[in-house]
């Protein structure tokens, strides 16, 4: 048996990068900072899972320092390294597409922070084309905060709430009820097209529920991509005959190219939840991508340091239970696609490096070097699957 595993948690970096001067995130430090934060709270974090396998040594690779209360230094049970973004920009896609060996090279189209921030001629053609009775936001904004904000307004007068943030996207916010989901999704589609002249990764639909300022986003999310420029891990192993499953919004970010399967979820414990489930089934020579989301989206973005930190307790106490399922063969990494640094300023993500811990029965124990891309995740796990290599990076084990 020899299955791959992608645990990507969204948003956790571990350092700024040397060019992050470049994108204003000189000094970021996701991890770091949230660490500081709780050993000043009083409340030192607790990871003894993520600790074992490496991630307080990788965090010191990355950044010089130590997470504040991270007390193992050695003896770790995993192969553990950081990696560099080679691809331009600071966003999910290129993230996502480096790790599966498809560094993004080229400049996204991104909206300015301007307010109206979209340009007049595409939201005046999108509302033609849709027949909605105009738009509300047209900002840079969190999407959490954003809904609770407009949603009443929204409600009232069936005008879809559009908003982007640092990633090239466009994004849609509606009520399922009130606007309807599918209506949402129409709009979306529409919006897909135009876009593309202004070179824009996604639009993504962020139907909520809810009412009276108490308003939620649902699993019904779907990003309308730009598919991969390259064939990517997930090809690769599709290709060979073997499985890719996907679980939350990694296929949408790959605008289901390579996926075989996908499974939703509603958070980041329910996809922990089909991890476990999908951690039973899974064939031999099987990749499975989980991205848990809700790092970067519900914290990350909002700030919420103490709401990361509890994130990551939570996931680090179910590890065991994934561990434990683990068969003979079996390779997994623990990453990210980019950091997301909650006690920075703004609400956008910060360019920092990110985590390779390595572990699982095919794991040697060891240090890796610092990569210097993404890339080196993909290859290394397609060497291990015995696949086509990816274009890019260098198999680790």
């Amino acid at each position: 048996m020899s299955r791959a595993f992608i645990l990507l948690l969204d948003s956790f970096g571990l350092g700024a990068l040397p060019d992050a001067d470049k994108y204003g995130d000189t000094g970021a430090n996701t991890l770091g900072h949230i660490a500081k934060w709780a050993a000043d709270a009083g409340k030192p974090m607790s990871l003894p899972t993520l600790e074992t396998i490496g991630l307080g040594a990788a965090a010191h690779k990355a950044s010089g320092e130590w997470p504040a209360g991270f007390a193992k230094r050695d003896g770790f049970t995993g192969a553990w390294g950081v990696a560099r973004e080679r691809s331009t920009g600071k966003d999910t896609q290129s993230g996502h597409w480096e790790i599966a060996g498809v560094p993004v090279l080229f400049d996204w189209g991104y909206f300015p922070k301007t307010v109206p921030t979209f340009p007049q001629e595409l939201t005046d053609k999108l509302a033609g084309i849709t027949n909605v009775p105009g738009w509300l936001g047209n900002c840079h904004a969190s999407g959490t905060t954003i809904i609770t904000e407009l949603g009443d307004e929204h409600v009232a007068t069936a005008k879809p709430i559009i908003y982007t943030s640092a990633d090239s996207v466009m994004q849609i916010a509606a009520h399922e009820e009130h606007f309807g989901l599918e209506r949402l999704y129409q709009v979306c589609e529409a919006a897909y097209e135009l876009v593309k002249p202004y070179n824009i990764g996604r639009v993504i639909a962020r139907p909520f529920t809810g009412s009276n300022g108490n308003y939620k986003r649902t699993s019904n999310r779907h990003d309308y991509a730009v598919p991969p420029v390259a064939p990517t891990l997930l090809d690769h192993v599709k290709d060979a005959g073997f499985e890719v499953i996907a679980l939350g919004k990694i296929s949408d970010i790959f605008a289901g190219q390579g996926v075989t399967q996908l499974i939703k979820g509603a958070d980041n414990m329910a996809l922990f939840d089909r991890l476990l489930e999908v951690t039973d089934t899974a064939p031999d020579k099987s990749l499975t991508f989980v991205n848990f989301v809700d790092f970067d989206m519900h914290f990350g973005h909002r700030r919420d340091v103490a709401g990361y930190a509890n994130a990551l307790h939570e996931l680090d106490a179910r590890l065991p239970d994934f561990i434990g399922k683990l068969k003979e063969g079996d390779l997994v990494v623990i990453t990210a696609d980019h950091g997301c640094d909650p006690t920075w300023a703004g609400s956008d993500h910060t360019r920092e490096h990110i985590p390779m811990l390595f572990f699982g029965p095919a794991a040697p124990a060891r240090e890796l070097p610092v990569s210097d891309t993404f890339s080196d995740i993909g290859a290394t796990l397609a060497h291990h699957l015995g696949v086509k290599p990816t274009a890019n990076g260098t198999a680790l084990l």
